[in-house]
């Protein structure tokens, strides 16, 4: 167990007292993103992270603060999403916590495993890769009932070898501004690492992977390339795209419920703190860019 530094808080007669050390555990969790306005809390609003510090805070007996990989957008869903928090005397059987938890919370959202984490593990600057899945169905019958909250119909005939072309453009670190929609501040240079498409039957998954992604970015990829595949836009139009440095009109955003996040990467223990310092760093313009960063 990797306990934290004791900090230490003044006290009435100008001494010292430390604070109770805490732990850090991380929560490997599944939700079905349908019925919740996204990750982030928000006053008034269902969202993913309210309801799991709500039910951790009233098993754990202390409030509870999340940080997570990554801020899903309302509708999108997540079978590998990872937070950690730092917890006061936590139980010792941390698989007996798991079965609690399942009691607490809703069917639509799961926590499937806690585990201790190092003291520099951080779900979100310590990862190096984030992996999601866009899944849509091209059957004449739309989509199977049981999978009508997680894929997406496309009854429009796709060219599958032009997207395959038109994604394989968009690899490598470039400055996705013309498909995130902008946050003050913040830099939309990312390294894109795979864009995917796999048929099976009339199944048809995008497998998007990269360092980071910004707001919207996923299901603007996707959308660009699906009018591709449409014959609505040239492979040319999508490469060109990424020279753009403003958020395109051009680019409709896919459906939220055909995207899942599927899994996040991090680095063995002894480089996450290294980690976490480059990905802290704010990226430099893409002409000084030298290596890849986080959020």
């Amino acid at each position: 167990m990797s306990l934290t530094d004791q900090p230490v808080v003044p006290v009435g007669d100008g001494g010292l007292t430390p604070l109770l050390p805490s732990t850090r555990i991380r929560l490997d969790v599944s939700y079905d993103g349908t019925d919740f306005k996204g990750w982030a809390r928000q006053p008034g609003l269902r969202t993913v992270c309210g309801v799991l510090e709500e039910s951790l805070s009233t098993v754990l007996r202390q409030p509870i603060v999340l940080t997570v990989a990554g801020r899903t957008d309302a509708g999108v869903h997540a079978e590998g999403q990872v937070a950690h928090v730092d917890v006061v005397d936590p139980p010792t059987d941390l698989d007996k916590l798991v079965h609690r938890m399942s009691k607490f919370l809703p069917a639509d959202v799961r926590i499937k495993r806690i585990s201790l984490a190092p003291k520099d593990f951080d779900a979100r600057f310590s990862a190096i890769r984030r992996h999601y899945v866009y899944r849509l169905t091209t059957a004449a019958y739309g989509v199977d009932p049981l999978e009508s909250r997680s894929v997406v119909a496309w009854r429009r005939g796709l060219d599958v070898g032009a997207m395959q072309a038109a994604s394989d453009r968009l690899l490598g670190l470039h400055d996705f501004a013309a498909f995130c929609k902008r946050r003050e501040g913040a830099t939309t240079v990312r390294e894109l690492q795979r864009f995917d498409w796999v048929e099976r039957g009339d199944r048809l998954d995008a497998y998007v992977s990269a360092d980071a992604f910004c707001w919207s970015m996923v299901r603007s990829l996707v959308g660009a390339v699906l009018f591709v595949g449409e014959g609505k836009r040239t492979v040319q139009w999508v490469g060109e795209l990424v020279d753009e440095r403003d958020r395109s009109p051009m680019i409709t955003v896919a459906p939220a419920r055909g995207l899942s996040l599927v899994a996040v990467d991090y680095p063995e223990p002894e480089g996450l703190a290294a980690r976490n310092l480059a990905t802290r760093e704010m990226r430099a313009p893409l002409s000084e860019a030298t290596g890849c960063c986080g959020d």
